[in-house]
């Protein structure tokens, strides 16, 4: 594995046309190959965003139906690594969907799925109120897969605030670089998103890529955009000049600066406390 690996964090607004979105995404990865990226990580809701409330139930298929095929089809012609954050996948009943972040290869195959754990049932200040768990089914596993970016840890969104999941993930799983495909709110995010990067990159000594949904999808939904790669040391190495428009920031990342950075502060040895991870039932 050579040491240093170009990625790309997408910064797009889907919306709940999924051969628009589809058309985006596909653009995207064409601009990416172009630019020599070999990992192109897309946000939350990359293929669809709903406007009305049982439309995501509506489109959500298993992870090897119709949709997804096109995108596994995507990263197979264009031989390029695609995170995938956040799709509908169908869920155990008619009711529910799981929200799952899919990694493909570039052949084309499925490498691992990670389903959210974390769900975002939440009022949010400007009397906005989402509901997630209400036809989401919660992920009870977490999910590390070894990459030419690296090993990567999976996570989505509201998972940021959650700082044991991304310790589990470093300590216990040996991640180096931290996957954050997001669809953070305009509120939330401009009081939170990059400092909650910043900070899980500083404690976990990892890479984090965290590409953002952006503006406004419908008139019920819009998100802060500012997608972000981040250093083991915590600096920004890439983010777009305009934090709302449609494209990719794109870094150089070298995975030898994890280990350069873990041996001059080497937290992993001087920790006191464990996490204990206890895999919840579905």
């Amino acid at each position: 594995m050579a040491n240093t690996v170009r990625v790309g964090a997408v910064q797009m607004t889907s919306t709940d046309d999924l051969d628009a979105n589809y058309a985006t995404c596909s653009r995207l990865v064409k601009e990416a190959c172009a630019a020599g990226v070999k990992f192109l990580c897309f946000p939350e809701c990359f293929s669809f965003v709903s406007a009305k409330d049982g439309d995501s139930l509506k489109v959500s298929e298993p992870i090897d139906g119709p949709i997804m095929q096109k995108y596994c089809s995507l990263a197979r012609e264009s031989n390029i690594w695609l995170s995938l954050g956040g799709f509908q996948e169908k869920g155990p009943d008619d009711a529910h969907q799981h929200n799952t972040h899919v990694l493909v290869d570039d052949a084309g195959n499925i490498r691992n799925t990670y389903r959210k754990i974390h769900l975002f049932d939440v009022d949010v200040p400007g009397n906005m109120v989402y509901k997630e768990g209400s036809f989401t089914t919660a992920g009870n596993a977490i999910v590390v897969e070894d990459s030419p970016a690296g090993r990567l840890g999976l996570t989505v969104c509201y998972d940021l605030r959650f700082p044991e999941l991304y310790q589990l993930l470093r300590f216990e799983n040996n991640a180096q670089v931290l996957l954050v495909p997001s669809a953070f709110t305009k509120v939330t995010g401009a009081a939170h998103w990059e400092v909650l990067l910043r900070a899980r990159a500083i404690e976990t000594q990892c890479f984090v890529i965290a590409a953002a949904q952006a503006e406004k999808h419908n008139e019920k939904r819009e998100s802060c955009g500012d997608s972000l790669i981040i250093d083991p040391w915590g600096t920004t190495l890439a983010r777009l000049p305009d934090r709302l428009s449609t494209g990719i920031a794109i870094a150089d990342i070298d995975l030898s600066q994890i280990d350069a950075i873990r041996t001059r502060m080497p937290i992993a040895t001087h920790r006191k406390f464990s996490i204990t991870w206890k895999s919840p039932s579905l």
